[in-house]
């Protein structure tokens, strides 16, 4: 699949390419939005900028590394920026609400709207405490966890990702574990 042809094909806008690459990717893109961004409709929004993005850069495409990976880097980083767009209108509405411009605050969590395909009912609580808690995670340690533990990527694959070393990313991993282990004690300690 990673082939010279296929590539070059992408680079010359050819209808055929574009339409195999999104029969690969369309699937594992969306996928790896929504392990960082629990909304389904939110996850395509951000799956088909992914693949405007692609379309837009592909002459960008060096190839030092796979094509998938460079795929999964751009997945990711629309991911956090759609997070970060999101936390920065909430910061926004709560200052606006503060100095009183009668603008209301949005009271729910976005991050634990929980709109996502795979969460089984009975688990929703959990799971919309864990998706909080990994939200409040440094956003390098969010990004290694979610694409270890929520998307099932290898060290390796995370660290061609994220262009990180793969001690770093062990590393992460490390921290990641431990401030979720701490941040899940301190909510079941307060709730019970």
């Amino acid at each position: 699949m990673e082939d010279k042809d296929f590539i070059n094909d992408l680079r010359e806008g050819k209808q055929s390419a574009y339409g195999k690459l999104l029969d690969i990717f369309q699937q594992k893109v969306f996928s790896t939005c929504i392990s960082f961004v629990p909304n389904k409709e939110d996850a395509e929004d951000i799956a088909q900028e992914v693949f405007v993005e692609v379309f837009n850069s592909i002459n960008k495409f060096k190839g030092n590394s796979k094509l998938s990976t460079w795929i999964y880097r751009i997945a990711t980083n629309k991911s956090l920026e759609f997070i970060r767009k999101k936390n920065a209108k909430k910061r926004f509405a709560f200052l606006q609400a503060l100095f009183g411009n009668d603008i209301p605050i949005d009271k729910t969590k976005y991050f634990t709207e929980m709109n996502h395909p795979g969460i089984i009912l009975e688990n929703k609580e959990e799971n919309e405490t864990l998706f909080r808690a990994i939200n409040q995670l440094p956003e390098a340690q969010k990004v290694v966890f979610t694409l270890s533990k929520v998307d099932g990527k290898s060290y390796q694959e995370i660290s061609d990702i994220t262009e990180k070393s793969l001690s770093s990313v062990e590393s992460l991993m490390f921290r990641a574990k431990k401030n979720l282990q701490q941040l899940l004690e301190n909510f079941y300690k307060n709730k019970y």
